[in-house]
């Protein structure tokens, strides 16, 4: 059996007649940059996202400059975040001349660790940027109250998180003064290509995110703000208006998925692998376990033809490129063990019972030897 870690074409499969009519109509306006479809996307995912403003950008890691763009974030500045992350969560921070700020994780969550939060706040830091990982909400409880007994701003990193929902049912992205979504094809909702959003209740930084997409133009030509070309492409918003249609279903297909791997991994007594405890709002962008053995298991499970990923081999406070930054090795340790033990299994809407069944199976083989 084959089981690949994400199946994109059996997705489009099921919605190619309206994805095909979507372009159509992009094509037949000849309307590609903002316009209509961009402006019907931004409606709908406030109504989704339980937001008032939504601002498409034209990638996830463009959403969260532009963020930290519109916060005023710039050399000088210290941003607080996570080390456990895809690059562009620091990446964007260094960009803008700020300075990142990493502070270690929850072992059994993966997100930032709010009690080294405290401790690391100086009189340069200007935000702190939470990320939503694989799906689970941070408490973002103890990271607002902090925030603001301080004057911070909360940024929150949700790309891997749209329509996830916390303890309080909030939804991420929404709670602190702006959240981050990305479009990328492997997300839950995804594009054909980049694409992302920034969330946001508050009107002003709404209007400054839309200045910042457009070079910093209000009117056009006339530069009141130094910004960029972040403008979400209109064939990229068609076919996420056709997608996010089916959010919801695939979104508790993804749940229904994790409840059925936790209970093969009990069937067959895996003892070896910890996966990643129930949680209702948690949508799984990734199903990531904590194993033993990771890299001799991947490449077991590869044998068999099971695709899976290392969400992330090196910390982003080891990263040669932030070298500069004077982190060592164990100054983080649940980071550390984490891009060391961790592994993420297939758990697309469209995968089957008998294929999980197949994965469970294998890795139980594997640990019986």
């Amino acid at each position: 059996m084959k089981v690949p870690l994400l199946d994109l074409q059996s997705q489009y499969a099921a919605i190619r007649d309206e994805v095909r009519a979507a372009l159509d109509r992009v094509c037949d306006s000849q309307h590609f940059i903002l316009g209509p479809e961009v402006s019907a996307f931004e409606e709908g995912g406030p109504s989704h996202c339980d937001v008032r403003l939504a601002i498409g950008k034209s990638s996830g890691t463009d959403a969260l400059l532009a963020a930290l763009m519109a916060a005023g974030i710039g050399p000088g500045d210290e941003v607080i975040t996570t080390s456990y992350s895809f690059f562009a969560t620091a990446g964007t921070i260094v960009r803008l001349g700020a300075k990142p700020v990493f502070v270690d994780i929850e072992p059994a969550t993966f997100n930032l660790d709010p009690t080294m939060l405290a401790q690391r706040i100086t009189p340069r830091t200007k935000a702190i940027m939470p990320v939503h990982l694989f799906g689970r909400c941070c408490n973002m409880d103890a990271i607002v109250t902090l925030a603001d007994a301080h004057g911070i701003a909360v940024i929150e990193d949700a790309a891997q998180a749209i329509g996830a929902v916390d303890e309080q049912g909030r939804v991420a992205g929404t709670i602190g003064a702006a959240g981050c979504l990305s479009f990328f094809p492997s997300k839950n909702l995804g594009a054909f290509g980049d694409a992302g959003m920034v969330l946001t209740n508050d009107a002003n930084l709404a209007e400054r995110l839309r200045i910042l997409r457009v070079h910093g133009s209000k009117p056009k030509y006339y530069h009141g703000l130094v910004g960029g070309n972040f403008r979400l492409d209109a064939l990229q918003a068609a076919v996420l208006r056709v997608k996010l249609k089916y959010l919801a279903a695939w979104t508790k297909a993804r749940q229904e998925n994790a409840d059925r791997y936790r209970a093969l991994l009990r069937e067959y007594q895996v003892n070896a692998v910890t996966a990643p405890e129930h949680r209702p709002g948690h949508i799984y962008n990734q199903f990531v376990i904590r194993c033993q053995h990771r890299d001799a298991l991947q490449r077991s499970l590869l044998d068999h033809g099971i695709g899976t990923e290392v969400y992330y081999p090196v910390p982003l406070h080891m990263q040669a490129c932030f070298s500069d930054l004077g982190y060592r090795e164990t100054d983080l340790p649940e980071a550390e063990a984490a891009a060391r033990e961790t592994l993420a299994l297939p758990i697309y809407p469209e995968l089957t019972a008998d294929a999980q069944r197949y994965v469970i199976e294998r890795l139980a083989e594997f640990y019986a030897q």
